[in-house]
């Protein structure tokens, strides 16, 4: 008897330990509003995530006068103990075209992410710099968004 309630407990435990840890949803799509100033400004987003922490992000803007992609990879890491309020940080890179003009280059992201309990939406507000490596070394500090993706 106390064999059985022993291994209850535990697999009660483990449920709720990965319950607590587990990410709410594996992919996002939706739109990302920014400033004007970086390479990925507005954009689709895509995210996907790999296990509970790691997600990859696909970015694609575009424009009258540009267009742009990149990748980033995040860490997503709880706020306190709600798993629908969580911090992200990561890094990437980017190709993009404006007014004859290629971009290349790294970027970084810090940002809240949250994912509404009851319906299928997640919204992120992140900061995004970029650092120009080609056409010319140009730090864009001015990179932050606000992104609204449904969820799946």
């Amino acid at each position: 008897m106390r064999k059985t309630t022993f291994f209850i407990i535990l697999i009660v435990v483990i449920g709720i330990s990965n319950r607590a840890s587990a990410q709410d949803y594996k992919v996002a799509i939706g739109i990302r509003l920014s400033s004007a100033a970086p390479t990925l400004s507005n954009s689709v987003s895509i995210k996907y995530f790999m296990n509970d922490r790691d997600a990859i992000e696909g970015l694609a803007s575009f424009g009258p006068t540009r267009f742009g992609i990149g990748g980033l990879y995040e860490r997503h890491l709880l706020i306190g103990n709600t798993p629908a309020f969580k911090w992200y940080y990561g890094g990437g890179g980017y190709v993009g075209f404006q007014s004859g003009n290629a971009y290349v280059g790294p970027t970084g992201v810090v940002g809240l992410d949250y994912k509404f309990q009851n319906a299928p939406i997640n919204l992120s507000l992140d900061w995004k710099p970029e650092l120009d490596i080609i056409p010319a070394i140009n730090f864009v500090p001015d990179a932050f968004g606000v992104t609204a993706r449904f969820t799946f």
